[in-house]
């Protein structure tokens, strides 16, 4: 067999190759944890507060950017963190220990999440921080930054999410796969960072 027989070969099995991944099904999801619906509240987030029978505490409050609201009489309280129910309980416990009200009756509801955030930054056309939004996807947070720019490379969005204190868990894909039905659209979580590289010229 000539060499350059073996060559031509080579050459045809590598355009067949290409052509198919070309032309593939589905592409493989990148691997990367679930993310981690949350509701404690965080600075900036609006909820509103009803202590039965006290019209004066019954009001809306929002979370200080130190994550501490200040309530009636009783001074300040840390938020950040805790879920509406733990908030709730923490003004009551308060109330009682203090000796304002023997048994109060409170709720809490939020009005406004300001503190969920994604950010996508690189080559798109307005890079920054967007509010989270429940089951947002990597396609609708490249659109809340007005899309890619003439120059984004649409196979390689890098995204970063923080899955505990001390690991953030990095995966590169391809947006244009997502767009072409090749793969499923990612899920995010509050937190996560999107960032488009530029396409190499």
């Amino acid at each position: 067999m000539s060499a350059h027989f073996v060559v031509v070969r080579v050459i045809v099995a590598f355009a067949m190759a290409v052509l198919f991944a070309c032309s593939g099904g589905p592409v493989k999801q990148p691997n990367l944890p679930p993310p981690v619906e949350t509701s404690s509240l965080g600075p900036g987030d609006v909820f509103e507060v009803t202590v039965y029978d006290e019209p004066a505490m019954s009001k809306p409050y929002k979370v200080a950017p130190n994550g501490t609201i200040d309530f009636p009489l009783i001074g300040t309280l840390p938020v950040e963190g805790k879920e509406p129910q733990e908030v709730a309980d923490l003004i009551k416990t308060s109330l009682k220990e203090k000796q304002i009200l023997k048994n109060p009756s409170v709720s809490v509801l939020v009005k406004e999440v300001n503190s969920k955030k994604v950010a996508v930054f690189g080559q798109v056309q307005k890079p920054g921080q967007f509010p989270m939004s429940e089951g947002m996807t990597v396609v609708q947070a490249i659109s809340l930054a007005g899309g890619f720019t003439s120059i984004a490379d649409r196979d390689r969005v890098t995204l970063n999410r923080r899955v505990s204190a001390k690991k953030v868990v990095r995966v590169v894909f391809s947006v244009a796969a997502i767009t072409e039905g090749k793969m499923n659209d990612i899920v995010l979580q509050a937190g996560d960072t999107l960032y488009v590289e530029e396409r190499a010229f």
